[in-house]
């Protein structure tokens, strides 16, 4: 018996929960949404938000310093009191997230305060602050929107080590004097970007042959030599063996190479000290806790699902799951994207309009996350990009041709700053005429992407694009350039 139902009971209160709760009161559905820690999510409090805040002052202090004039203008540093204290304005001191609460709520959903867990088909236990435990009936869907965590490798000595996670990268009250940082993915350039710019001492442990190595080569290649120029220590091909740290108040001790070193002292020192030590080597879901067994899943897997969020593994068709925990694009706005069409397909099944699979390419489909996710790295230089890389795009088997053109040639960028330095690439179809992917890498490309995302996801035909005239002088003449550079 249920304490409570409801046509659809979403667990997990970030931004995918949230937006697939507000397509399905949309839709005139009824809607309960769990949270266990603070409405809004790893985005709005440890991610996303938190982690741009940090890194903004700089971007725009570089972007003074790179303009002649305003460079004569910039007589002081970074005030990292300051930087710190907009940070922490903007996650609320992760204290109040009344306003996420009253925006839930705003939609005409019921917001449930505690722990929830599956316990059977279309049924969910939800445990209060003060322990008491309540039953939700779904009707119609049950969503997971649980999101994920930092994975710690398998490193001897790791998980025991007291580590920074991103959300300590992103919360952190005080500048470590020594920062180490595992990884080279976008935690862990943007975080070295921002903690460098704070005034840490930054070493960069990175087991690749470069940075960013899910994006093309030379965005990786850009930005590692930005931040071997503010003063990083960029280590690649190297594997960290062990770790030690014995409280919060010592350091962390760390052993690289191949083998293990065995015990620590005199005859095994430590290769490198850190005041802390940030782990940046994926994410892992969360699903463990979750209740999965309960309806024939494994806690802590991902939940694999079509392109309306449905978990095909789970017979009946009212097991959902939406944004990180999916596995699909693990990105807010490819969360809240399929969280979108989640909901739109859930109303559409309960009105009988939807019988199987939506059809690709309707409100009711994520069909996008096939594509390659549009993405920005806020590092300095920026990275954005979308849809495939050359490597990518020839491991399907696509005839492509990638071209090349330095965003320093461009008109608006050589007046953007003074020494611009940056690349753009096409990669191009060449059987369709259209656009597999794009990439570009310098400062201020952010706001190159979108156009990029449309000419992608719409399959705009390089002749049509040629008329699509960018004004002048701006960094977007890159598009005529790289038009130009492919032979139109």
């Amino acid at each position: 018996m249920s304490d409570q139902e409801y046509d659809v009971v979403v667990i997990g209160a970030g931004p995918a929960g949230e937006n697939v709760a507000d397509r399905a009161r949309r839709g005139g559905l009824s809607v309960a949404v769990a949270e266990s820690e603070l409405a809004g999510g790893e985005c709005s409090y440890w991610a996303c938000i938190p982690s741009k805040a940090l890194l903004r002052p700089a971007a725009a202090l570089a972007a003074a310093r790179a303009v002649g004039g305003a460079r004569q203008a910039v007589t002081g540093e970074l005030d990292v009191a300051a930087v710190l204290a907009r940070r922490t304005k903007f996650t609320h001191h992760w204290s109040d997230d009344s306003g996420q609460v009253k925006w839930v709520e705003g939609t005409g959903s019921t917001f449930v305060r505690g722990q929830a867990r599956l316990a059977g088909e279309r049924t969910v236990e939800v445990t209060g602050p003060d322990g008491t435990t309540i039953t939700l009936g779904a009707r119609l869907a049950v969503v997971v929107a649980t999101g994920s965590a930092a994975a710690i490798p398998p490193v001897r000595g790791l998980a025991e080590s007291l580590v920074w996670t991103s959300r300590e990268a992103a919360s952190s009250e005080i500048v470590p004097g020594r920062l180490a940082i595992i990884g080279g993915g976008v935690v862990a350039c943007e975080m070295a970007t921002a903690w460098r710019a704070l005034g840490a001492e930054v070493t960069m442990l990175v087991r690749g042959g470069g940075l960013l190595d899910k994006m093309e080569p030379f965005a990786g290649e850009l930005v590692a030599g930005a931040l071997r120029s503010a003063g990083v220590d960029v280590r690649l091909d190297t594997r960290v063996s062990r770790v030690r740290r014995l409280s919060r108040a010592t350091p962390a001790e760390l052993w690289i190479g191949d083998t293990d070193p065995g015990p620590a002292g005199p005859a095994h020192p430590a290769d490198l000290v850190a005041d802390e030590l940030l782990v940046a080597a994926g994410r892992t879901p969360r699903t463990t806790g979750l209740g999965l067994e309960s309806v024939g899943l494994r806690a802590g897997d991902w939940l694999a699902v079509d392109d309306s969020g449905l978990v095909e593994a789970v017979p009946g068709g009212w097991l959902y799951a939406v944004g990180d925990v999916n596995h699909r694009n693990l990105l807010t706005h490819m969360g809240k994207y399929q969280a979108r069409a989640c909901g739109d397909a859930i109303v559409a099944r309960s009105r009988g309009e939807l019988d199987g699979p939506p059809p690709p390419w309707t409100q009711l489909a994520a069909s996008a996350d096939h594509l390659g996710a549009p993405q920005v790295v806020f590092t300095d230089p920026e990275v954005a990009a979308v849809g495939l890389t050359e490597a990518q795009a020839l491991r399907q088997g696509l005839p492509v041709r990638a071209v090349d053109y330095e965003l320093g040639h461009v008109s608006g960028a050589v007046l953007a700053a003074d020494g611009y330095q940056g690349r753009a690439r096409f990669v191009v179809d060449e059987r369709r005429k259209v656009l597999a992917g794009a990439t570009f890498a310098g400062p201020g490309t952010a706001e190159l992407l979108h156009a990029a995302t449309i000419a992608v996801v719409g399959e705009v035909p390089l002749a049509r694009l040629w008329h699509a005239v960018p004004s002048f002088p701006t960094i977007s003449e890159v598009w005529l350039r790289l038009l130009e550079a492919y032979g139109l």
